[in-house]
């Protein structure tokens, strides 16, 4: 009873001081930038400031600590949106709204309050609040935490707070604290169910009832209070010092909530007082995807599986990647391609998807090898549970006795044909050291042979670089006679487009497809060399492979291997029947994010496309390959952007090209995240006949997925929605106005293979959705 009663005593303290303390007044019609003098409005005390701070290359909204470096940020509004330039305003309006202006005059609410208030004030508890007319709260930032709590601050139940993704980036993080319904305090990785399979750290006391909350008192007391008044669990406990020291709570990016202390007579640093754990490796997710984490003198250490490499080095929280390429699993020949190593005493997330029960380790292993779906294994006490990839979770422990079993693919010998052949060089030097002693005649007899020699040379050189080029894998030239017999005297079109028909026809045994140019134009013409030129030197699996050419006169001919099921818009806008299902379209989707990514960063010279669309993504057995380089454009080793003129087709043309900006590789990404929602929604990107809100597949799609309808866009296709959420956040992240929001494609395919978190998406400003109120 009388703690019941000394707990009531403290919360109805802290309530009349809230109320009693002392008060800024900001009045209506206020403004702060920036860059200006008054960029923040402080505390009476000046301990805290509400108004703009630092954030990468611009700048945020927020609640901090004023004065004491490193500025500690407390609390931060709209966290996800970007940063905002120098010429950005906050303004508290006439008409009672506080809105964040950007210097494109582009408005965002920083309160939930949509009008009425009156002034508003900045606490010396770090508390932000605005008042009605009558002097009563409307709205505070204590109602509303990111990942810090101050004292006299409450986490009720249902709230959350979410770890930053570093000290320096206040946008949402990994981890997230949760104050449960049940009166359990429960930590889990962001973006999973409140279930125990998830959770690192729990208070255990579901049985506390409901409307349990986090209390913290001044002196650094943290604890878990129920209706009654009644403290049913000490999470720190308390007593510590409270003249000139002040206290924040908060979940640090690593995982762990720390209670910090700061002297503010000493003006130090902010000081741990408590951790939730010694062991940095209880935080579920801090090695990302296919990552695990290793204690190194306690302090945590993250490493990649087998077989993979960290997507973004220093960052362990983008995950692992693998560093070679899978090759097609065929039953059978499994251990031609892979072999099996092993992670041990390690703890994963069990996401198994078949069990082998009463097997070694060993046999683990070869069960595996022997399914094509298998990626992973984790093996345990005659238990073999397989998994694809990527696994999720990972650690070592010690008293854990399960080995992860990852397939691991087997480096190939490098092809002989794809060395270049080196000429020697004559010395020069030499050749005159040892001439000068013949005097100066005999040196200049020595340079007239020297020179008939270069040029000898160089007819050998031209030589052998003519039969090189007619050998396979390289292009071979064909003459237009031999074009014309193969292609039955081009009786059988198969495809057309704005340069050159396609036609079909029939080299010994092989199938190919020939691609005449209608007019000999100087534009025709700079397509077929760029052809000739990009695709010459390019050899993916989901390029498609030019085989040869025909330069004769005023012919021009590209000779290409046949792709048998046609185009990917005859296979996604054609007959529903015959239409690929969801799990074969995101197959589709990562083959031309494959070929894309080879283009712009595995080519020996940096390609970008210029037009990607559906028509020139061609099909064979289900396998997506990419056509069509006429419109490549070709850069430099050193070069990342060009002006050129428009290029492409339209509906697929990124806004750069309209706007007479540097085109860079965004723009391919750009018309990849057009075809990408094609391919989940089976329509085309402009379809006039649709009702007028359907129209515009990405403002449909935009308006779909802002108001939770995205069922709506696959029709009566069922699809997980996860994965449907997750492909459409892929592709509006591809359609951003600005280039340098889009990912790499890189980025793009890690993404679909579903091993890099996928952040909320900015709103194309070209969509309807730039006038939703719900954003």
């Amino acid at each position: 009873m009388a703690s019941i009663v000394c707990v009531l005593f403290l919360l109805a303290s802290a309530s009349l001081a809230k109320a009693q303390e002392t008060r800024s007044n900001i009045t209506l019609g206020s403004s702060l930038g920036p860059t200006s003098n008054s960029s923040s409005w402080l505390s009476p005390s000046g301990l805290y400031g509400f108004g703009f701070y630092p954030q990468g290359q611009g700048y945020a909204v927020g609640v901090f600590a004023a004065g004491i470096p490193p500025r500690t940020v407390i609390w931060t509004a709209n966290r996800d949106d970007p940063p905002v330039s120098a010429g950005a305003t906050l303004l508290f309006t006439n008409d009672g709204r506080l809105i964040l202006r950007s210097s494109q005059g582009q408005e965002t609410s920083i309160t939930s309050v949509a009008g009425l208030a009156y002034s508003a004030s900045m606490l010396d508890s770090g508390n932000f609040v605005l008042y009605d007319p009558k002097g009563s709260v409307l709205w505070e930032s204590f109602d509303y935490p990111t990942d810090t709590l101050l004292p006299t601050q409450r986490l009720l139940a249902g709230q959350q707070i979410i770890s930053s993704i570093s000290a320096m980036n206040h946008s949402t993080g990994l981890f997230r604290l949760k104050m449960q319904n049940d009166g359990n305090l429960i930590q889990y990785p962001v973006n999973t169910p409140d279930t125990a399979p998830y959770s690192y750290f729990t208070s255990w006391t579901g049985k506390a009832g409901d409307n349990v909350s986090l209390n913290f008192d001044v002196d650094g007391h943290l604890f878990l209070l129920n209706t009654t008044g009644y403290v049913i669990w000490n999470m720190t406990p308390g007593g510590l010092p409270t003249k000139s020291t002040i206290y924040n709570f908060r979940i640090d990016s690593d995982g762990l909530m720390r209670l910090y202390s700061y002297d503010l007579n000493q003006k130090g640093n902010w000081s741990v007082v408590w951790s939730s754990t010694k062991d940095e490796c209880d935080p579920k997710g801090l090695c990302g995807l296919n990552g695990f984490c290793v204690k190194n003198d306690q302090q945590a250490n993250c490493r990649c599986l087998p077989g993979f490499d960290f997507v973004e080095p220093g960052n362990w929280a983008a995950g692992c990647e693998r560093n070679f390429t899978a090759e097609t699993c065929k039953t059978g020949d499994a251990s031609a391609s892979y072999i099996i190593q092993a992670v041990d005493n390690t703890l994963w997330e069990d996401d198994s998807y078949s069990v082998v029960s009463s097997t070694d380790k060993d046999g683990c292993k070869q069960a595996c090898l022997e399914d094509c779906n298998c990626e992973a294994a984790l093996y345990n006490g005659g238990n073999c549970r397989k998994q694809r990839l990527p696994l999720r979770y990972g650690r070592i422990l010690i008293t854990d006795a399960t080995s992860a079993l990852i397939k691991v693919g087997i480096a190939k010998p490098v092809n002989a044909n794809q060395n270049k052949k080196e000429i020697t060089r004559m010395d020069i030097l030499f050749l005159s050291l040892s001439l000068l002693a013949f005097g100066f005649v005999m040196m200049a007899i020595s340079v007239v042979i020297l020179c008939k020699s270069n040029v000898w040379m160089y007819r050998r050189i031209r030589n052998n670089m003519e039969v090189g080029f007619a050998k396979d894998p390289a292009p071979r030239s064909f003459t237009y006679a031999e074009l014309e017999l193969v292609t039955d005297g081009f009786k059988e079109q198969i495809g057309r487009g704005a340069f050159g028909t396609v036609y079909k026809g029939v080299i010994g045994e092989k199938m190919v497809a020939v691609k005449r140019l209608d007019k000999f134009l100087a534009e025709g013409e700079r397509e077929f060399q760029t052809e000739v030129e990009v695709i010459g030197r390019t050899h993916h699996r989901n390029l498609v492979r030019l085989l040869g050419y025909c330069m004769e006169g005023t012919n021009r001919l590209l000779v290409y291997e046949y792709m048998s099921n046609g185009s990917l818009a005859n296979v996604i806008f054609n007959s529903p029947e015959s239409r690929p299902f969801w799990d074969e379209r995101m197959e589709i989707a990562r083959d031309i994010a494959r070929g894309v990514l080879y283009l712009h960063e595995e080519c020996e010279t940096q390609i970008i496309h210029c037009d990607l669309k559906p028509q020139n993504i061609l099909m064979d057995n289900n396998r997506a390959k990419i056509s069509d380089f006429g419109l490549a454009k070709l850069l430099n080793a050193d070069q990342t952007r060009t002006f050129t003129g428009i290029r492409g087709t339209r509906g697929y043309v990124a806004p750069e090209w309209h706007r007479n900006q540097p085109v860079t590789v965004k723009a391919d990404v750009y018309s990849f995240g057009i075809m990408l929602l094609e391919i989940i929604c089976c329509r085309r990107s402009v379809e006039l006949n649709f009702p007028e809100s359907e129209a515009i597949l990405e403002e449909w799609v935009c308006e779909c997925f802002w108001n939770g309808e995205i069922g709506k866009l696959t029709g009566d296709e069922k699809v997980d929605e996860d994965e449907l959420k997750a492909a459409i956040k892929v592709a509006l992240w591809c359609i951003s106005d600005d280039p340098t929001l889009r990912p790499t494609v890189k980025r793009v395919l890690l993404m679909l293979e579903g091993s890099a978190q996928i952040p909320m998406p900015p709103i194309p400003s070209s969509s309807m959705c730039t006038d939703r109120s719900f954003v």
